[in-house]
C-alpha cells in the first residue's frame, strides 16, 4: 500500500494564504487596470481642454493686442505702436492652427474656428491695414471718414460673440467627459466592492475548510482523551487520526505516552503488591516461598528456586530456602558456593543474568500431560548494604520481556532489607531464648544484691539530705546577691535623682540672677539719679522715674514671691485655706483682670460658663485664682492673633475615672484654657510642669520667663486635689484642662508627696540668692565725681545700647544723655546689626547678652566677623552672672565686661577707658 502524503497544518495554512493571496492579486491587477483607464481620461479632460481654453485665450489677446496698437498708432503716429500689432498678426495665426489641429476629432469646433479665422482676416482687411496706411500717408480726412463708420467695431463684436459661442461648446463638452469619467468610476467603485466581497468569500471558504480539517481532527484526539480520562485510570483506549499531518504527530505521541504511563501503572501497581505482601513474615522459607509464588504470578514464570547466604566452616554457601514448581524436591541443587555455577558467580559478580538460548540439558518444566523446556532464564542477585544475601532463579516458557525485568530489579531493591530483618528477627528470637535462660540464672543472684542495695539506699537518703541542705543555702546566698543588687541600683538611682536636684540648683541660680538683676538695674539707677534731686521737687522726668522704680519692684516681688511658693510647696510648709468661692463671679473676674490684655494684642477674649456648674466650690480661692492667672498670663504671651478662650463646666458623672470617684467631693470642677498660639511639640507636653523648664529653653527665646509658672501651677493643682492636662499641636495652639474637687470635708493627704521634696525644698530655700541680694543692696554707690569727671570724654559721643529690657534703656539712655552723649537703642541683635548698617558709626556699644531672636554673644561675633569693626569697643552687660561668663563674653568679642545690676561709677570708669583708648 503506497504511503499516504503527508499534508501538514503548516502545508494547509500557506496554501490557504496563497489562494488568498492570488485572488488579491489578480483583483490588484484588474483595479489597476480601472484605475490606470481613468487616470488616462482624466488626464485627456485636464491637457485637453485647459490647452484650448488657454489657446481661445490667447488668440482673443492677440486680437486685442493688434487693434490696441492700432488705434494707439492712429492716435499718437508713433512706430513703437505698430510693434504689438505686428507681433500679435504673425502669432495668432500660429495658435490658431494648434488649436485647429488640437481640435481635429471636433469637426463642428473646427468650422467655427473658420469662421473666426475669417472675420479676423476680415478685420485685419477692412479695419486694420486700411487705416494703419492711411495714417502713414497722413491722410487724416478719410481717416476720420473712416472712423465715423468704424466697421472695424462690428468685426470685433462678431468675433467676440463666436469666441463666447466656441467656449461654451468646449465647456459643455468637457462637463459631458466629466459626467462619463463619474459613471465609470461608480462602475469600478462597484465592481471593486464585488471583488472584495468574492475575494472575502473565497478566503472564508478557504478558512473554513482548513479549520475543519484541522478542528475535527483535534476534537477526536480531545474526545479520545476524555473518554481515556472518564474511564477512571483505564488506559486501554488509543487515539485514531485518519489525517496525516502533526495532529496525526500528536495522536501518535499521546498513544505512546498512554503505554508507557500503562507500563509504569502496572509497574507500581506489581511493586506495591510485591511490597506488601511479605509483611509480617517471621522465617525466610516462608518469606521465599511467598516471593516466589508472587513473582511468578506477575511475571509467568513456571520455575523458580530462591538461595540464601548461610556461613560455614567454608565461607559463605548460598542454600535453597524454597522453590515453584518443584518436582520432588529436584528443582535445582541444593546449595552453591560463590563463583560457583550461574548462582555462585551472579553473587560474585553482582549482577543479573538473562539466558534465552537455553541448553538442551537444562532442567524441564513438568505439566500435567509432559515435560516442557524453557526459553528463558533469569537470575538476579539480592543485595544488603552492597552484599549479596540471596540469588533468585526464574524460568519461563516464554522470554521476559524488559518491563518484566526492570519489575524484579525494583521490587529486590528493597527485598534485601526485607530479608535481612527476617533474618534478625529470628536471630534476636534465638538470642530471647537463651536470655531468657540466663534471666533465671541472674534472678538468683538479683536476690543477693537486694539486701546490698537497700543498704545503699540508706546512704544515697543521707546524702540527700545533706544535698538539700547545701542547696538551701545556695538559695539564701543568691537572695542575698540579688538584695545586693537591687540596693546598687536604688543607691544608682539616688545618684542620678542628685544629679539632676544639682543641675536643677545650677538651672535655678542662672535664671534668677538674670531676672532679679534686670529689675534691680533699672531700681537702683533710678533711685540713684532721685537721689540726685537738690532742688527737693520731682518734674515730669522724675515722675516717670517714681513710675519706674515702682514697676520693677513690682516685678521683683512677683518674681520672688514665684520662687517662695515652689519652695514652699516643694518643702510643705505652704498652707492651703479652704473657703467657699464663689464661682459665678469667676467670669467677671477674669474679664475684668485680663480684657486690656486682649485688647492690647489684639486677641479676642472668650469665656464660657456651663450652667451646671455650682455658684459655690470650697477651694482655696486664693490660688485657685493664681493657678488661672498664671495659665492666662501665658495663652496670651504666646499668643500672636487669634483667640484665648475660658470654658468652665462640671465634669459630668459618665466622664468621672475611677481615681476621681475615691476622692471625697461634691463635684469635679473642668476649667478648659484654649489658646491659637504656638503650640508645644509632644515631646516637651511633661517637661514644661518640671521646675525651670521651658518648652524654649536656650538664649535666644522669643518669650523670656524662668519657667517656673506652671511648676507652681502644677503644684498648686495637687496641693488642691487636681492636676493639670495639657492638649497642644505646634503651630495650632494649646489647650491647658485644670480638674479640680469641691473640697467640702478638708484637704487630701499629700504629707507622702511633699516629704519626697522637702529636701529638696529646703536646699533651694538655703541657696544662694540671699547673698546676691546682699551683694546688690550694696552695690549702690555715689556718682557725681564720675558725672563730673567723664563730662569731656563723653561729650558728643554716639553710644548704641542694646537690650531688650525697656526700662534698662530707659535708666541707661537717661543717664548716659546727661552727660551729652548721643543715644541710639536696639532690642536685640537684629536690630543691632541694621542700625549698625544703615547709620553713621558708633563710638561704642553696651551689649545685654540675655535677649530674644538674637542674643549678646552672637551679635558681637558679627559685629567682629561679618562687619570687621575689630577696633569698636563694646561692653557686655549681663545680668546672668554666672561662673565663666566673662570668658565666654570676651571670646565672643567683647572689649570688657560688666555684671549687672550696673555701678554707674564702674560703668563710666569703663567707658572713659575705651573712648579715651
Amino acid at each position: 500500500m503506497e504511503k499516504k502524503m503527508r499534508f501538514g497544518i503548516k502545508s494547509k495554512i500557506i496554501i490557504g494564504y496563497l489562494i488568498v493571496i492570488v485572488c488579491l492579486f489578480i483583483a490588484f491587477i484588474v483595479l489597476n487596470s480601472q484605475i490606470s483607464s481613468l487616470q488616462k481620461e482624466r488626464n485627456f479632460i485636464i491637457d485637453h481642454d485647459i490647452e484650448v481654453h488657454d489657446l481661445t485665450n490667447r488668440i482673443e489677446k492677440h486680437l486685442l493686442d493688434m487693434e490696441t496698437g492700432q488705434r494707439g498708432y492712429i492716435i499718437t503716429g508713433e512706430a513703437s505702436y505698430l510693434e504689438p500689432y505686428n507681433s500679435a498678426a504673425t502669432s495668432w495665426e500660429k495658435d490658431y492652427n494648434a488649436l485647429y489641429q488640437l481640435l481635429n476629432n471636433n469637426p463642428n469646433q473646427q468650422e467655427k474656428l473658420e469662421k473666426i479665422k475669417g472675420s479676423i482676416q476680415d478685420w485685419i482687411e477692412a479695419a486694420g491695414e486700411p487705416t494703419i496706411a492711411l495714417k502713414k500717408e497722413n491722410n487724416t480726412k478719410e481717416l476720420q471718414q473712416f472712423f465715423e463708420k468704424d466697421p472695424g467695431r462690428q468685426y470685433m463684436d462678431d468675433i467676440r460673440s463666436q469666441f463666447t459661442s466656441f467656449r461654451n461648446v468646449e465647456k459643455k463638452s468637457t462637463e459631458t467627459r466629466a459626467t462619463e469619467l463619474d459613471e465609470k468610476n461608480q462602475k469600478i467603485k462597484i465592481g471593486l466592492y464585488g471583488l472584495l466581497l468574492f475575494v472575502t468569500l473565497i478566503s472564508l471558504a478557504i478558512a473554513i475548510v482548513l479549520s475543519n480539517s484541522i478542528v475535527n481532527t483535534i476534537k477526536e484526539v480531545t474526545q479520545t482523551i476524555k473518554r481515556i480520562t472518564a474511564s477512571k485510570g483505564e488506559l486501554k483506549g488509543r487515539i485514531k487520526v485518519r489525517s496525516n499531518d502533526e495532529i496525526k504527530d500528536l495522536g501518535l505521541a499521546t498513544n505512546a505516552l498512554l503505554e508507557n504511563i500503562e507500563e509504569r501503572n502496572w509497574l507500581q501497581t506489581n511493586i506495591a503488591h510485591a511490597v506488601t505482601m511479605y509483611q509480617g513474615i517471621a522465617s525466610v522459607d516462608k518469606l521465599a516461598e511467598k516471593f516466589l509464588f508472587t513473582v511468578s504470578e506477575m511475571t509467568q514464570a513456571s520455575f523458580g528456586a530462591f538461595y540464601v547466604r548461610e556461613e560455614n566452616d567454608k565461607g559463605n554457601l548460598f542454600v535453597k530456602q524454597a522453590a515453584f514448581a518443584d518436582r520432588k524436591g529436584d528443582a535445582g541443587r541444593e546449595s552453591f558456593l560463590i563463583g560457583e555455577g550461574l548462582i555462585g558467580q551472579a553473587a560474585l559478580e553482582k549482577r543479573t543474568f538473562v539466558i534465552n538460548d537455553v541448553p538442551d540439558t537444562y532442567q524441564l518444566i513438568t505439566s500435567g500431560l509432559g515435560d516442557v523446556k524453557p526459553k528463558s532464564i533469569f537470575i538476579v542477585p539480592v543485595l544488603f548494604e552492597d552484599e549479596v544475601i540471596a540469588v533468585i532463579e526464574l524460568a519461563s516458557l516464554h522470554e521476559f520481556t524488559v518491563l518484566e525485568q526492570e519489575l524484579i530489579s525494583q521490587v529486590i531493591e528493597t527485598f534485601g532489607l526485607t530479608i535481612n530483618g527476617v533474618i534478625r528477627r529470628m536471630e534476636i528470637a534465638r538470642l530471647l531464648k537463651e536470655s531468657q535462660a540466663m534471666t533465671e540464672e541472674l534472678q538468683a543472684q538479683s536476690e543477693e544484691l537486694q539486701t546490698q542495695s537497700e543498704e545503699l539506699q540508706m546512704q544515697s537518703e543521707e546524702l540527700r539530705m545533706i544535698n538539700e541542705q547545701l542547696e538551701e543555702r545556695t538559695k539564701d546566698a543568691e537572695e542575698k546577691s540579688f538584695e545586693l543588687e537591687a540596693a546598687k541600683e536604688d543607691l544608682e538611682e539616688k545618684a542620678h535623682q542628685l544629679e539632676l536636684n544639682s543641675q536643677y540648683k545650677s538651672e535655678f541660680l542662672a535664671n534668677m540672677s538674670h531676672e532679679l538683676r534686670t529689675p534691680l538695674n533699672s531700681i537702683l539707677i533710678l533711685s540713684e539719679m532721685l537721689e540726685e534731686n537738690a532742688a527737693k521737687t520731682l518734674s515730669e522726668d522724675e515722675e516717670e522715674y517714681a513710675r519706674i522704680i515702682h514697676s520693677s519692684g513690682k516685678d521683683l516681688l512677683a518674681l520672688i514671691n514665684d520662687i517662695l511658693d515652689l519652695s514652699k510647696v516643694e518643702s510643705g510648709k505652704l498652707d492651703i485655706l479652704l473657703a467657699e468661692m464663689n464661682m459665678s463671679e469667676l467670669p467677671d473676674q477674669i474679664e475684668r483682670n485680663f480684657s486690656h490684655v486682649a485688647e492690647q494684642k489684639n486677641v479676642q477674649l472668650k469665656i464660657n460658663k456651663a450652667q451646671d456648674v455650682p455658684d459655690i466650690i470650697h477651694t482655696d480661692e486664693k490660688r485657685f485664682q493664681q493657678i488661672v492667672k498664671n495659665l492666662l498670663s501665658n495663652a496670651f504671651k504666646f499668643t500672636e492673633s487669634g483667640s484665648v478662650t475660658v470654658s468652665i463646666q462640671r465634669v459630668a458623672d459618665h466622664r468621672l475615672t475611677t481615681a476621681m470617684r475615691t476622692v471625697d467631693t461634691d463635684c469635679w470642677l473642668e476649667i478648659a484654657l484654649a489658646d491659637t498660639g504656638i503650640g508645644i511639640p509632644k515631646e516637651k507636653h511633661q517637661l514644661i510642669f518640671e521646675a525651670f523648664q521651658q518648652a524654649d529653653g536656650a538664649t535666644v527665646r522669643k518669650y523670656g520667663g524662668t519657667g517656673l509658672g506652671l511648676s507652681i501651677c502644677s503644684e498648686f493643682a495637687k496641693l488642691l486635689g487636681g492636676w493639670i492636662s495639657l492638649s497642644s499641636e505646634v503651630g495650632k495652639g494649646s489647650t491647658f484642662t485644670l480638674y479640680l474637687p469641691s473640697l467640702s470635708n478638708g484637704l487630701i493627704d499629700y504629707e507622702k508627696v511633699n516629704f519626697a521634696y522637702e529636701e529638696v525644698a529646703v536646699s533651694v530655700e538655703e541657696a544662694e540668692p540671699e547673698a546676691e541680694i546682699t551683694e546688690i543692696d550694696h552695690s549702690v554707690q555715689p556718682v557725681e565725681s564720675s558725672l563730673q569727671d567723664g563730662e569731656n570724654v563723653f561729650q558728643d559721643k554716639r553710644v548704641l545700647i542694646v537690650d531688650d529690657d525697656q526700662r534698662n534703656i530707659f535708666a541707661l539712655k537717661t543717664a548716659l544723655a546727661k552727660q551729652g552723649m548721643t543715644i541710639m537703642t536696639a532690642h536685640n541683635g537684629i536690630e543691632c546689626l541694621e542700625m549698625m548698617e544703615n547709620s553713621e558709626p558708633f563710638d561704642l556699644i553696651l551689649m545685654d547678652i540675655m535677649m530674644p531672636q538674637m542674643d549678646g554673644y552672637e551679635a558681637m561675633q558679627k559685629i567682629r566677623g561679618e562687619l570687621k569693626l575689630v577696633d569698636l569697643p563694646i561692653i557686655a552687660l549681663t545680668a546672668k552672672a554666672m561662673k565663666n561668663d566673662r570668658e565666654k563674653c570676651l571670646e565672643a568679642g567683647a572689649s570688657d565686661y560688666i555684671s549687672k545690676p550696673l555701678d554707674l561709677n564702674q560703668l563710666f570708669s569703663v567707658m572713659r577707658v575705651w573712648l579715651v583708648n
